[in-house]
Formats: C-alpha cells, sequence, structure tokens
C-alpha cells in the first residue's frame, strides 16, 4: 500500500514538473505569474504597505494638502481632498480582487452544471429550455444590461456584483456545452453508460474532469475582465461609490482635474491595466499547461 501510494505521489510530482516546464517557456507567463502575486499581496497587506492607510478610510480629508504633485512624501501625489493617491490605489487592488473572487465563484459552478447538462442531454427538451435562455442573456449585450441592473435596483458595490453575475454565467454554460456536446460520443461515456452508471456519475466523473482545462484558462483570463467592466461601471457612477477606494471611481474623481491634476487618475488607471495585463499573461501560460497535456 505504501509503496502503491509512493508511485502515485512520485506521478503527480513528475506530472506538475512537466506542468511548471510548460507554463516556464512562455517568459510573458512568469511575468504575469509575478505581477498577479504582486497585486494579491499588495491587496492582502494593504494596511501594512500603504504610507497613509487612513487615506483610504471613508471621510477622511486634509484640505492642507490638495492636490500634491508627486513627491517622495506622496509618491502618487494627492487628489482633491488631500487623501494619499498611492495608498488608495493598493487598497483599490483589494476591492478589484474581491470583484473577481466572488463574480466567478458564483457564476462558474451554475453555468459549468447547467452546460454540462444540456449538452450530454442534447436533443431534448433540457437541452433546448437551456440553451435558449442562455442565448437570450447572451443577446443582450453586458455591459448594457449590467448597467440596467444597477440603474434599477441601485448603484453600489454589491449591486455591481450581482449585476455582472447576471451577465457572466451564460458564457461558462456555453463553454460546458460545447465540451460536453464534443465528449458526449466518446468511448469511455459510452462504456460507461453501459456499465450502468448514473448521469451524474458520467456528467462529474467523466466529462467534468476532461473539461477543466478550458474552464480553468477561462477563469483566469476572465479576472482581467471582471475587473474591467467593474471599473467601468464604478466609472459611470454605477458601482462603487465614494469615498470607497475603487480604481474606476478614482479615475473618475480624477477625471475632472485632467490635464493639470493628471496623477489623481493616471495611476489608478495604471494599476487597472497591470492586473489586466498580468491575468492576460497568466492565462496564456494556463492555456499551455492544458493545451500540452492533450498532446
Amino acid at each position: 500500500m505504501s509503496l502503491l501510494k509512493g508511485f502515485f505521489t512520485s506521478r503527480r510530482w513528475e506530472d506538475a514538473k512537466k506542468s511548471w516546464y510548460q507554463f516556464t517557456r512562455n517568459p510573458l507567463s512568469i511575468i504575469g505569474l509575478s505581477v498577479v502575486v504582486f497585486v494579491i499581496f499588495v491587496a492582502i497587506f494593504a494596511d501594512y504597505i500603504a504610507p497613509y492607510p487612513n487615506d483610504a478610510k471613508q471621510y477622511m480629508y486634509n484640505f492642507n494638502q490638495t492636490m500634491l504633485p508627486p513627491s517622495w512624501v506622496h509618491l502618487f501625489g494627492t487628489d482633491e481632498l488631500g487623501r494619499d493617491v498611492l495608498s488608495r490605489t493598493l487598497f483599490g487592488f483589494r476591492y478589484s480582487l474581491m470583484m473577481v473572487a466572488v463574480i466567478l465563484s458564483i457564476v462558474t459552478p451554475p453555468g459549468v452544471i447547467l452546460g454540462l447538462t444540456a449538452g450530454y442531454f442534447k436533443g431534448t427538451w433540457l437541452e433546448m429550455i437551456i440553451m435558449r435562455v442562455t442565448d437570450i442573456f447572451v443577446g443582450v449585450p453586458g455591459l448594457i444590461l449590467a448597467m440596467a441592473v444597477c440603474t434599477i435596483i441601485g448603484p453600489n458595490l454589491i449591486n455591481a456584483m450581482l449585476a455582472l453575475c447576471l451577465m457572466w454565467w451564460p458564457w461558462y454554460c456555453r463553454l460546458a456545452y460545447s465540451m460536453a456536446t464534443s465528449l458526449r460520443n466518446e468511448a469511455f461515456i459510452q462504456a460507461a453508460e453501459v456499465t450502468g452508471a448514473s448521469p451524474f456519475h458520467i456528467l462529474f466523473r467523466e466529462i467534468l474532469p476532461n473539461t477543466l482545462g478550458a474552464i480553468l484558462t477561462k477563469l483566469t483570463l476572465d479576472a482581467g475582465f471582471v475587473i474591467l467592466l467593474a471599473a467601468s461601471l464604478s466609472y459611470l457612477g454605477l458601482g462603487a461609490q465614494p469615498p470607497t477606494p475603487d480604481l474606476g471611481t478614482m479615475v473618475s474623481a480624477g477625471a475632472k482635474w485632467l490635464p493639470d491634476s493628471w496623477w489623481i487618475s493616471i495611476f489608478p488607471a495604471l494599476g487597472i491595466t497591470l492586473t489586466i495585463l498580468g491575468f492576460n499573461m497568466l492565462g496564456d501560460g494556463v492555456r499551455d499547461i492544458f493545451a500540452a497535456e492533450e498532446l
């Protein structure tokens, strides 16, 4: 028993080394991973890293230091209320990553389950209902749908999350549907059906493991899009509301002071760009790993 356990442990270790090798073949993937790890670290420890953490709290202001340009005292300058832009940008990463974690963790399970079900039962009334409802949501532009939802139920951070969740699940449903449709006639699925395996077993023990590569790749790439759309809603005043240190809200608040006080908008915008690029490059590396495993 111990020998068998050691074999599987060694096999996992070899697989991990091969995956890491495939990942490191692309230097941009390493850069993306470094950026994402840096952003996560900053978001978690912003209270200790930020030079002026109190400036990220609500209703903090210092009118004696308004609109100060970047300097050694305030590396990113200060905003119209005298708050340190660097400190608020660091805390803004926390809200952006929170949006990513909450939204993707909510939309992925129902989207994948519905897609797998529709794909496996292709040609039945169940597939028709699931995919037609999905087509309705996909037919509406995502940002427009999110804006409408936030306008109706009220603009704030929680409602922005709900709005993005409402527009995001159909894409995971379609991805899982496509994968399940292509796998349902494979020999190993037919063998499981012949042996009397239940649909639940086939869906979650046979089909789902073979779709994880595509799902994980999409999750990584979607993280950047979630940050972009969340920032867009905040910029339009439909997401996080001032004085929350959200990156999109900060860009919007500083836009009216351009071009003189450019630092108020530029540095939060660069933070959004850096995070999105990091997740996109990381997603390319994850895709390379699973593409190599399929060969």
